[in-house]
């Protein structure tokens, strides 16, 4: 099983394991760097890699997205279509959960520690979440339709492990992006290219003004 996660300094909350189903014949690692328009490296973003003209394979699809002193932790997920997606409560007051994003629309009503059911993700796109009770929290959930994704560190880089032959569409993004950076074309096989650079324009996040409640 290949493990994906998105451990940070945050304390490591929300890690997603996705254990990938491929054959034993695995060709290659792509890696992955993202940059501004400067050249400095971006942090949180996502970059995923989906197969051309084949379906792809699925993996454990469970996650998980903490919410840690009235914020959500990480502030950017990524999980493949099909997710089960849990919602801890790791403060000591109580949340209010929701989405009205076209791929995504639900609600968890006023709860402390885990909901007894995750949230299914069965549908490709950006999912923005919040919170009722506090306006300023702000969550992004990236869902993908393919098992190979991962996020870049502080260096802007990430690796795509583990990736059969074939031809792949390769694509970046993050919720602060001005524009979409143009997706790559892929042939993964003996020899062929495994290194890869974009550059994405963010605009700054909006600014938080957390309440007392």
């Amino acid at each position: 099983m290949r493990v994906f996660g998105w451990c940070e300094p945050l304390g490591g909350c929300g890690a997603l394991l996705v254990g990938l189903l491929v054959p034993s014949a695995v060709a290659a690692n792509l890696e992955v760097t993202v940059q501004d328009s400067g050249g400095q490296p971006l942090a949180e973003v996502v970059a995923y890699a989906e197969p051309v003209g084949t379906k792809p394979p699925k993996g454990k699809l469970v996650g998980s997205i903490d919410q840690v002193n009235k914020e959500f932790v990480p502030l950017v997920s990524v999980v493949q279509v099909g997710s089960a997606v849990n919602f801890p409560n790791k403060d000591n007051i109580r949340h209010s959960l929701y989405s009205f994003s076209p791929a995504k629309r639900f609600e968890l009503k006023l709860y402390s520690g885990t909901p007894a059911a995750p949230v299914v993700f069965d549908k490709e796109g950006q999912v923005v979440l919040g919170c009722n009770i506090h306006d300023w929290m702000v969550g992004f959930l990236l869902v993908v339709d393919t098992p190979w994704f991962a996020k870049t560190d502080g260096k802007g880089q990430l690796v795509l492990a583990d990736l059969t032959n074939g031809d792949y569409e390769l694509k970046v993004w993050h919720p602060y992006q001005v524009a979409p950076a143009a997706s790559q074309k892929v042939k993964v096989a003996a020899g062929g290219e495994t290194h890869f650079t974009f550059r994405l324009k963010l605009a700054p996040p909006p600014p938080r003004q957390p309440g007392n409640y």
